[in-house]
């Protein structure tokens, strides 16, 4: 199936991610059924959207005169079955309850055609093994991140059986929303940032409960130097920066538990990072100066506009 051809979507549950993802699949032209089970979270749900869509006006994402119709564009129902005959796309956004999930992709099963792709919002659920239907090829994991309508990635996740053509479809119809998927080349649980974030938390419970540090000052010091440098190098090419052989040298000085092979072996090859022109990125043809240069504007244009928006209060 070609994105392009997709004209009605259904999003099962409309909470705190389901009404935002199907804002977005309205923003973009299509019809968009929101089924829940439950008429006043619907009812919630809508009054969040016009919400949104405000804010996205204020700041030129939307045209104010637009949002009447992006509304219309999105029919809330809390009859599933109906709906899911009439869909082009279905994604589920219901709670992370297997059994809830189960249940819901059983209806989904005998109520909609056997082509419709059917994709999961789960943040984590191994819905592959969970999940009961008919061609679980069409099945795969299209985890959105909140709030849907602002935050640009979708992690995609393939199944076991989950062909390379329904991958494919997956990213251009991302890409036709706005968003950067990055496609995962097999289930793992939590994905990408899921388990980046879990580690973060863990490291974060544990300083405020040996009262090391509080939570304010936790939030500050992140703010004020992985939420300047994170948006330009990330996780992985900072650790260029800081040079792959004095990490190895941390990691044994600290007698870590844990020392990484990937490291050990870019420093046998020399690959140290930004001083030898490669490390876990490759920078052959610029200089050292010229890509610091590079990275040290980036840093300041951040810093400038962190400190312009007040961004190292709490909100």
């Amino acid at each position: 199936m070609n994105p392009s051809e997709i004209e009605h979507v259904l999003v099962v549950g409309a909470g705190t991610m389901g009404h935002s993802i199907a804002q977005v699949f309205a923003q973009h032209g299509m019809e968009v059924d929101l089924v829940d089970i439950n008429q006043t979270v619907l009812d919630h749900a809508l009054n969040l959207i016009k919400s949104n869509l405000a804010i996205l006006a204020e700041f030129g994402r939307v045209s104010g005169d637009e949002i009447s119709e992006i509304m219309d564009r999105i029919h809330p129902s809390t009859n599933l079955a109906t709906a899911a005959q009439n869909a082009d796309y279905i994604i589920e956004a219901v709670n992370e309850n297997p059994e809830i999930k189960k249940e819901v992709f059983l209806q989904l099963d005998e109520n909609c055609s056997e082509d419709i792709v059917l994709a999961s919002n789960t943040s984590g659920l191994d819905v592959f093994s969970i999940v009961e239907i008919k061609k679980p090829e069409r099945l795969i994991i299209h985890h959105w991140f909140c709030p849907p309508y602002i935050i640009p990635l979708v992690e995609i996740v393939p199944g076991p059986k989950t062909p390379p053509e329904l991958i494919s479809f997956s990213v251009k119809l991302m890409e036709s929303l706005g968003k950067k998927p990055i496609v995962l080349k097999k289930f793992t649980q939590l994905f990408i940032i899921n388990r980046i974030q879990g580690v973060l938390n863990l490291q974060v419970y544990e300083m405020i409960a040996k009262g090391w540090i509080t939570p304010e000052q936790i939030d500050l010091a992140v703010k004020t130097s992985l939420g300047i440098r994170l948006p330009i190098v990330g996780l992985v090419q900072t650790q260029d920066f800081t040079g792959l052989d004095l990490i190895l040298d941390v990691q044994k000085n600290m007698r870590m538990n844990r020392r990484y092979p990937q490291v050990e072996n870019l420093v046998k090859q020399g690959r140290l990072g930004i001083k030898t022109s490669k490390g876990f990125y490759n920078y052959e043809g610029r200089s050292e100066e010229e890509v610091l240069k590079k990275r040290d504007r980036q840093y300041l244009k951040m810093l400038n506009f962190l400190e312009k928006i007040n961004a190292f209060e709490p909100v």
